[in-house]
């Protein structure tokens, strides 16, 4: 089999903007391995009180040091955790790959907020070496928040909606 350049550097994208460390894809008899270098994570805590990871500092040593957007990113993750009730249900990406509200371009998108939904419905698309998987509701409700852009790469578990549950 010929390698397709665009193929491999799509699944190094995937790879590089993902939390995944390591990914094995074998297909017609080829096999690529992509593995990317294990960060060094340090742990602190910002002014909130609210644990924040980073990676790669520079200063062992300046643990509390952080920048003010990476202290903003982990507080948006906290307070969408608080936010989350027993009658939220999140949607959770069952695979790697990119995450497309539309069946096309031009269509209309499968769903948007407030929009009602049953067990069955397909919600997106998540695009995984070339193939289309339809994402489908387990449950019946009303579209709450959708976590995830359109073209955006998604990880596996990764969540993609907020369904209120009927």
């Amino acid at each position: 089999m010929k390698m397709d350049l665009n193929y491999l550097k799509k699944l190094i994208r995937i790879l590089d903007t993902s939390n995944v460390a390591e990914m094995e894809i074998e297909e017609e008899g080829t096999k690529i391995k992509l593995s990317k270098p294990k960060q060094k994570i340090i742990y602190g805590t910002a002014t909130s009180g609210i644990p924040i990871a980073h990676a790669n500092f520079h200063n062992e040593n300046n643990v509390n040091e952080a920048t003010e957007d990476s202290i903003k990113v982990e507080i948006s993750k906290a307070d969408l955790s608080l936010q989350r009730s027993e009658n939220l249900i999140e949607v959770k990406s069952p695979m790697v790959g990119t995450f497309y509200q539309s069946p096309s371009a031009d269509a209309d998108a499968y769903v948007k907020i407030g929009s009602d939904v049953s067990s069955g419905t397909v919600l997106c698309i998540i695009e995984a070496m070339k193939l289309m998987n339809e994402i489908e509701s387990e449950v019946s409700g009303k579209i709450a928040k959708i976590l995830v852009e359109n073209g955006q790469p998604v990880e596996y578990n990764q969540p993609l909606f907020l369904i209120e549950k009927d």
